[in-house]
Formats: structure tokens, sequence, C-alpha cells
């Protein structure tokens, strides 16, 4: 579980991409989602790239061009995601990660967010509307604010780019199991075990995600396909924890494992 978790995001984009019935839910947000990144992206690149290549040359040498370039995609993925927020992309993140764990026979789960149509003849056309709030990963002003903060580390040369993807995606992996914890109705504490435990795990999954939203104009389609992960991940650990439950004797003493 531990080496696997990164390539879960990867898995996602398989996943997605094999399974038509979850196109619609990037037809409604490509377009304009694309749009943003190019023009985002585009005005980066045009007023910004050159004048932190001259600063990045100072320390780097030759790297000031390939590192200039990920600060770059590090600020428009930064931007971007603030004004997805704009699009209510979130909800479209929820949909998708429903969506997979009815797929794969977690109807049981995420009944316990939303009521389940029983008459759609797919996943997605199954879904009904939420129980309360339903949210992918909790938006922050924080979370921004910590990219940002972590976007110098490119200036160090050789290990600062490196150090930046782990630091955010430390911050960032656990985040993506938000709707898997509220499905699960967890306590604040009990979320933090969970996250202690799986601390790396986390991390390795938070970090190919960030990479994969730093590819240009693909943001988008890669939230999509990285909530697919997400979901997939849940979906092992909801096997592993259902086996160790009838594997567990009715009158052994209880332990604090959430999930």
């Amino acid at each position: 579980m531990l080496n696997a978790s990164g390539f879960y995001p990867l898995k996602g984009i398989y996943y997605f991409l094999a399974h038509p019935f979850l196109y619609p839910l990037l037809r409604a947000r490509l377009l304009p989602c694309v749009l943003l990144s190019i023009f985002v992206l585009t005005n980066l690149f045009v007023w910004t790239y050159l004048p932190q290549v001259a600063i990045l040359a100072i320390f780097h040498g030759p790297l000031a061009w390939v590192n200039a370039a990920f600060l770059v995609l590090g600020e428009g993925a930064a931007i971007v995601a603030l004004l997805f927020e704009a699009f209510f992309v979130d909800e479209t993140l929820v949909d998708v990660f429903d969506a997979v764990l009815i797929q794969e026979g977690l109807d049981d789960l995420v009944a316990q967010g939303r009521i389940l149509r029983t008459d759609g003849t797919d996943p997605v056309q199954q879904l009904g509307k939420p129980i309360g709030s339903a949210v992918y990963s909790p938006f922050s002003f924080r979370q921004i604010a910590e990219f940002v903060c972590f976007l110098p580390l490119n200036l160090i040369p050789v290990a600062g780019t490196p150090a930046f993807l782990l630091l955010t995606g430390y911050r960032a992996g656990p985040l993506h199991h938000w709707r898997y914890f509220k499905l699960l109705d967890l306590t604040k504490k009990e979320r933090r075990i969970v996250v202690k435990r799986r601390k790396l795990p986390y991390t390795w999954f938070g970090t190919i995600a960030l990479l994969l939203q730093l590819v240009p104009v693909l943001s988008m389609l890669f939230l999509l396909t990285t909530a697919t992960g997400s979901a997939l991940w849940v979906v092992q650990l909801e096997r592993i924890r259902k086996e160790r439950r009838s594997e567990t004797p009715a009158d052994a003493e209880y332990t604090d494992d959430p999930v």
C-alpha cells in the first residue's frame, strides 16, 4: 500500500478514459477551464518567465531555464486553483469520486452521503442529491498561502524543486480523502490518526497529483482523474478494512482503528 499510493493518480487516468460514463462530468467543465488555463499560463510565461530565469540564473546557472518553468507552472497552478473554485469544480470532483465508488460496488458507502437513484443506467445517473454538505477537498486560503510560501524553494539549486513538490504533496495528500473521511463520519481525532498512520503514502499521492496539475492546459482533466485515483485507493482500503473485520473475532478487544 505504501509503495502503490503514488500510482493511484496515474491509475485514475486510465480508469477515467476507460469508463465513458464519466465523460459527461468532464464535458460540463472542460471548455471554460481549458480556456482559463491557457489564458493564465500564456500571460505568466509571456510576462514573468524570462525575469524569473534571470534571477534563478544567479544561483542555478543553466538549470535556471528548467526551474523557472516549474516556478511559473506552480504559480499558474495556484492561480488556476483559485479560479477553478469559481466554476464549482469541487462539486464535479465529488460526483466523479462517488460514481467510481458505485461502479466498484461501494454503493452502501456512497449512500451515507447522498441519495442514490435506483432508475439510473450508469453510476453517474444514479447520483442523487447529497445529504448535507458534499465536499471533495476543503478549500482554504491557508492552503493556497502555504503553496505560495513554498514556491521560493525553487530558488534552491537542484534540491529546491523536489523539496517544493514533496512539501506541497505532504500538505495536500490527505485532502484527497476528505470526502472518504466524511462518508465514514470520522471525528477530527480519528482523521488525525488515519493521516498520521498514512503520512508517507499520502505524501506520495499528493506529490504525483501536484505534478499532474503542473501539466499545462490538462490540469482540469487531471483534477478529475486524480479524484478517480483517490476513489480507487478507497476501494482498496475498504477491501482491506472489511477483510480485517471479518477476520477479527467478535469478542476481540477494541482498538482505535477508524479506517
